[in-house]
């Protein structure tokens, strides 16, 4: 007897083979059969026609701290994904000595845009090494199926604490920071994730650790992934880290390149299409180098005081540490302004935000006299008004005393661009940041919007390629053995949909992380199932309460 039959699905392999109408049967976690199931099950669902799909392969999310209070890794499961990879961009929280904690969890409420209090009363801190924190999440259980990244910053403030992120490393702490990649990488870590990226600061504006390391630094670490001849390389770029650089790690250590991310910046529009093009001639060279690209704009909310978009531009430095009444008087003195100003006039590669106005609008306003402003942009009301875009937007965070919310869409905006960069052969669609920016956004559904928006709406893929491009491309790519792929003998990660509704809902907040604190979600539209190694987590109207049935990951094959 079967555990599981699905019957009369439209089934989607993974692979990009035309959909067929058959049942797919799953016995102990694995596909056991596809076509005319004779057998009986001690389940059974009606797909009715439904698209059956394999579960969603997301390798670019932060539930590292998450996982540790909440085993379903909400709100991913509801919208399809059945495998996360996360500790992208090198901020994962294993290693972790306990004096490290606080430094810890204080830089990553910033960088990633989480409440610090949600992170102090959340974190199960009962892990010192990367081993231990493997140990934790299996003894803790997961919804999905999880693989981690060892990360760059928690592996320099491990060796070098409150210097981290002041100063180079000395060939002693080198050595022993390659000593704990090591170790997690032979305990199961998927590889080695960092930043070099402009826009990644932690707490009290310092930058995040991983961005004081040197060449000799990144190199060594790297390194060991080569030394072991496993692992996978994941680098947000920031302006020092070339192609040419990029390309020569691969070549050096013969491990896969990750670059986060190519994304269409209107200011600077042949950045993201370069990193494709470089990729693709690093590939030609028999080194896999990989961008990793975004089918969603990227678009933030932000109050002055969680001002993501702003806080690497250089006029904002002395806002980092300052009090609200000190920071009110900078944002309403003239000096800071014509700074502003004057940065904004002479852009600079590789950060987010470039003044364009008309992509600025005000989200919510928190007095009566302002709600009317909501859902202007700022280029609108300084048209109407007759004043400087930058005066609007500051003087109405003062009036307000720093309350008002915006939302600005910074990057990927224009679809006509965002088009090239999806079809492109060194891309991988990815980069939900699931986990992370939870006062500022929500793009766990990234897939769901793939197949709603790109495959039915626009058409830039037929179903069967769409599905394939999150499905089983990101499980080959990263070596994730058995997954992405409707085929007897793969595990059984599966996402029954309608094809004619499939999509993301709308953003809201919810006040339902540790403490009571807040964070953005989104709901998902035509899902009707989601099964992880056979199990069922979510029938399209909620969770079901299951022992957690996700696998933590840590045997790949690359």
């Amino acid at each position: 007897m079967h555990d599981l039959v699905i019957r009369g699905a439209m089934v989607a392999d993974g692979v990009g083979n035309p959909l067929i109408r058959a049942d797919v049967a799953v016995k102990d976690e694995h596909i056991a059969e596809v076509g005319d199931v004779t057998e009986s099950a001690r389940e059974t669902v009606d797909a009715d026609g439904l698209v059956l799909a394999p579960g969603i392969v997301d390798v670019h999310t932060h539930y590292d701290a998450q996982l540790t209070w909440d085993s379903q890794a909400t709100p991913s499961p509801s919208l399809g994904v059945t495998t996360v990879v996360m500790g992208n961009c090198g901020f994962s929280i294993a290693p972790c000595p306990p004096d490290r904690r606080e430094q810890m969890a204080r830089n990553l409420a910033e960088v990633e845009g989480m409440p610090v209090a949600a992170l102090e009363a959340g974190i199960d801190w009962s892990f010192e090494s990367f081993p231990e924190y493997l140990a934790l999440l299996r003894r803790k259980g997961c919804y999905l199926n999880a693989g981690v990244f060892v990360g760059h910053s928690a592996v320099r403030t491990t060796v070098l604490g409150a210097e981290a992120s002041d100063r180079a490393a000395t060939g002693d702490e080198i050595a022993t920071m390659r000593g704990i990649v090591t170790e997690a990488v032979e305990a199961g870590a998927i590889g080695f994730a960092t930043s070099t990226s402009i826009n990644h600061y932690g707490d009290g504006g310092v930058p995040m650790p991983s961005r004081l390391a040197e060449d000799d630094e990144m190199r060594a670490l790297v390194g060991v992934l080569g030394e072991l001849g496993r692992g996978i390389f994941q680098l947000t770029v920031g302006p020092s880290m070339t192609n040419e650089r990029l390309e020569g790690l691969a070549a050096q250590t013969g491990r896969p390149v990750f670059m986060t991310a190519a994304l269409h910046n209107e200011t600077f529009p042949d950045r993201a299409i370069g990193m494709l093009e470089g990729a693709a001639a690093a590939q030609s060279r028999g080194n896999a180098v990989w961008a990793q690209v975004s089918c969603q704009p990227l678009s933030m909310d932000f109050s002055m005081r969680t001002a993501f978009p702003l806080q690497s531009l250089d006029a904002w430095e002395p806002l980092h540490t300052a009090s609200d009444d000190e920071f009110l008087a900078i944002i309403g003195s003239e000096d800071f302004r014509n700074r502003f100003r004057d940065e904004l006039e002479k852009p600079q590669s590789g950060k987010i935000f470039y003044g364009d106005w008309r992509r600025v609008e005000v989200a919510m306003a928190t007095t009566p006299a302002h709600r009317a402003l909501e859902g202007e942009t700022i280029e609108t009301i300084a048209g109407r008004e007759g004043r400087d875009p930058v005066d609007v937007m500051f003087d109405l965070a003062v009036d307000e005393r720093l309350g008002t919310t915006f939302n600005a869409a910074l990057l990927n905006a224009d679809e006509a661009a965002v088009e090239g960069l999806l079809r492109h052969d060194a891309g991988l669609i990815s980069l939900s940041d699931a986990g992370a920016h939870l006062c500022y956004l929500c793009d766990a559904g990234y897939g769901l919007h793939l197949l709603g928006h790109w495959v039915r709406d626009k058409g830039l893929f037929d179903l069967e390629d769409g599905i394939r491009r999150i499905t089983s491309m990101p499980a080959q790519l990263y070596g994730i053995p058995d997954r992405g792929e409707i085929a007897p003998g793969k595990f059984a990660d599966l996402l029954l949909f309608d094809p004619a509704t499939v999509g993301r809902g709308a953003i809201r907040r919810v006040d339902d992380l540790p403490g009571g604190e807040s964070r953005l979600v989104r709901d998902a539209s035509g899902v009707h199932g989601v099964w992880v190694n056979g199990t069922g987590i979510y029938d399209g109207d909620g969770y079901r309460e299951v022992p957690p049935p996700g696998h933590v990951l840590d045997r790949f094959a690359r």
